[in-house]
């Protein structure tokens, strides 16, 4: 487990990064999970008659690696996550390893909050998902 860090050890710039290769079973567990059986996800034959011609991981898989990053890493354990925008520019793919990365763009001292940048890249560096989280963090280590 990582480090967990402080309000006052993160600094404005600060960048944790968690990377991931999607395979098929993420998906079938993510939709028996969820409880999302949209065939673009678990029907092969359906999803090759789509526009994306192939099965496609669901948005909100890929989504979810920000929060190992920010549950993880940056912050870290004890992080409390209170909101996320997201913009899903490009579809995932089973077999495509995908960066989750989050990046500090203001501390908020009053309440203990960051709000961080969150990006998601495929193994071309093309990003798959983009917004903002707002995340709230102690000031002392528990």
């Amino acid at each position: 487990m990582e480090e967990r860090k402080t309000f006052d050890q993160i600094k404005v710039g600060d960048v944790a990064c968690f990377s991931k290769t999607i395979t098929e079973s993420d998906i079938y567990l993510f939709a028996g999970i969820t409880g999302d059986l949209n065939p673009v996800h678990v029907n092969v034959e359906f999803a090759r008659k789509t526009i994306f011609g192939r099965q496609v991981a669901h948005g909100m898989l890929t989504a979810g690696l920000i929060s190992a990053v920010i549950g993880m890493k940056l912050p870290g354990p004890g992080a409390v996550y209170l909101g996320q925008t997201l913009k899903f520019c490009l579809p995932v793919f089973p077999g495509d390893t995908i960066t989750a990365e989050v990046e500090v763009i203001e501390k908020i001292a009053a309440k203990n909050r960051l709000r961080l940048r969150t990006t998601c890249f495929n193994q071309e560096g093309k990003a798959v998902v983009e917004g903002e989280a707002l995340v709230m963090v102690g000031k002392e280590v528990y």
